[in-house]
């Protein structure tokens, strides 16, 4: 929908809903579920038909595809649950299959605990820029995780720059993949499976469809938990950089401080140590077995534990292992396929105006470099946005309403992935909702902090506020042999 921001803002001060009803006009459409088959007992799947493009709710259409595991307490059934599991480009399916049984008795069997793979995802009519999986693959052939010489710029943004057109081409759904359209989807799937308000669970990318979601649909909200969250405001505009080169540095400067206090692996002195192997790598790649680690796959391997704290003895394990390597030189020994890839690009870049020459990349890249190590490596994948229109109907705020019922914001302290002053931001953005702080580390609180879990169960079965002010104490120490499984029970999709 072309909404006139003024006018929309100016709606929301006098009402407190959205100037146009979003998905107005839109058919809601029936949901013919079935058993998804003997590898997933006790789940149903399906498939809907909603519009392409809002601007004409009876024209084309695209597909949907939905899971859920339905509730156990028929007699005390409150609804259905919707589930983002992040990415954008992660599979709602999948993440109901998997995680639907505990999520269904944390909630004592009283919710559909319902999935869906957002439009252009999966098994959603999905977004496909190569022939194959083999094309896929070779598009990343000779090209860094991220460019960290001056000589691998240009290469590495002429390469992403490619996908705009690649990706564009004769795909109608390419142009259809806003973040505005997957939350009017979701009001229409709400509709559909005929709850009043909407109950929804969304992770890390999964903050930002909540979000928007809240602003476009303020007085549809039951209750709506956002944990691991971006800051809208940061994201749409695309100064999510802002945040992503300071938050990682904070949580793995943790990650070192956790090892020298456990005297993990890669003491004593884990700091000194990781700057001089970052030094050296970035020299010369190291040979581990029969696997080469480049400066980028280091940088890479260390964002990748940050999601969770399980996952630190391993990296700390890996990194020492490298630092060995690198000072002891002798040692040195078809058809169709999953579009993560794609799609997250696909949604990316209909939400987000980025650059488009290779300066401006340069230039931001300099900026974030200035904030961590890490900060070049989480900006220089936007260059896939670099020749790739936004989409018309995407949504850039107001970000600042009053829902119906009031919102719960969870964030971690240390958080390298979304940072904590994102939640502490969409507290302020949408007046009455309740911040929950997890003093611990890691990509999102469920399932983590069993404290934050409780609060989120209590929220979502009874809309039970936690106190104002509530911060979840930190898990142990993930280094100490003792610390119990942090390991987050919906493994968010990166982003």
């Amino acid at each position: 929908m072309r909404i006139t921001v003024l006018a929309a803002a100016a709606a929301l001060l006098i009402t407190g809903t959205p100037a146009v009803q979003a998905s107005g006009g839109a058919a809601v459409p029936r949901i013919d579920w079935a058993a998804c088959g003997p590898d997933h007992p006790g789940f149903e799947c399906a498939s809907v038909k909603v519009p392409l493009d809002y601007d004409s709710p009876r024209g084309a259409t695209t597909t949907v595809a939905l899971a859920r595991k339905p509730a156990t307490d028929e007699a005390h059934r409150i609804g259905s649950l919707f589930l983002n599991p992040g990415g954008p480009g992660g599979s709602g399916v999948d993440f109901a299959l998997r995680a639907g049984d505990t999520l269904s008795k944390n909630l004592l069997g009283r919710f559909d605990v319902v999935g869906f793979d957002p439009r252009g995802v999966g098994r959603s009519d999905p977004l496909h820029c190569f022939a194959s999986e083999a094309e896929l693959d070779e598009f990343f052939e000779g090209v860094p995780g991220f460019p960290y010489r001056a000589s691998q710029e240009r290469p590495f943004f002429e390469r992403y720059r490619s996908l705009g057109p690649e990706c564009r081409d004769d795909q109608a759904i390419a142009r259809h993949m806003s973040t505005a359209d997957v939350a009017r989807d979701m009001d229409l799937l709400r509709r559909a499976v005929g709850d009043r308000k909407i109950s929804y669970l969304g992770f890390s990318y999964g903050s930002y469809l909540g979000a928007t979601y809240a602003n476009l649909f303020p007085g549809n909200i039951r209750a709506l938990v956002i944990d691991g969250v971006l800051d809208p405001e940061l994201w749409s505009s695309g100064r999510q950089i802002e945040s992503d080169r300071i938050a990682t540095k904070e949580e793995f400067r943790e990650f070192l401080r956790t090892c020298d206090e456990a005297a993990c692996v890669f003491g004593p002195q884990p700091e000194k140590r990781w700057n001089a192997l970052l030094e050296s790598v970035r020299a010369k790649p190291i040979q581990l077995g029969d696997q080469t680690y480049t400066y980028d796959a280091v940088i890479g391997a260390a964002i990748d534990a940050m999601y969770s704290p399980s996952d630190w003895p391993a990296a700390a394990e890996l990194f020492d292992q490298l630092s060995d390597a690198a000072s002891n030189p002798s040692s040195l020994a078809e058809p169709d396929y999953a579009n993560g890839f794609d799609a997250y690009n696909g949604n990316v870049c209909a939400d987000i105006e980025f650059p488009r020459t290779l300066g401006a990349y340069q230039a931001t890249s300099r900026y974030a470099a200035a904030g961590s190590e890490f900060g070049p490596a989480w900006w220089w994948s936007n260059a896939a946005c670099a020749d790739w229109p936004t989409n018309p109907d995407r949504y850039t705020g107001p970000w600042r309403t009053r829902t119906h019922a009031p919102v719960l914001v969870v964030g971690n302290h240390f958080d390298g992935v979304t940072d904590f002053r994102g939640a502490q931001a969409v507290n302020r953005q949408l007046a009455g909702s309740r911040l929950l702080a997890y003093a611990g580390w890691g990509h999102t609180a469920y399932q983590v902090s069993q404290c934050a879990t409780d609060h989120t169960n209590a929220y979502l079965l009874h809309g039970t506020l936690p106190p104002v002010g509530t911060v979840c104490p930190a898990n142990p120490n993930p280094f100490l042999p003792t610390t119990a499984s942090t390991e987050p029970l919906f493994q968010p999709t990166r982003r």
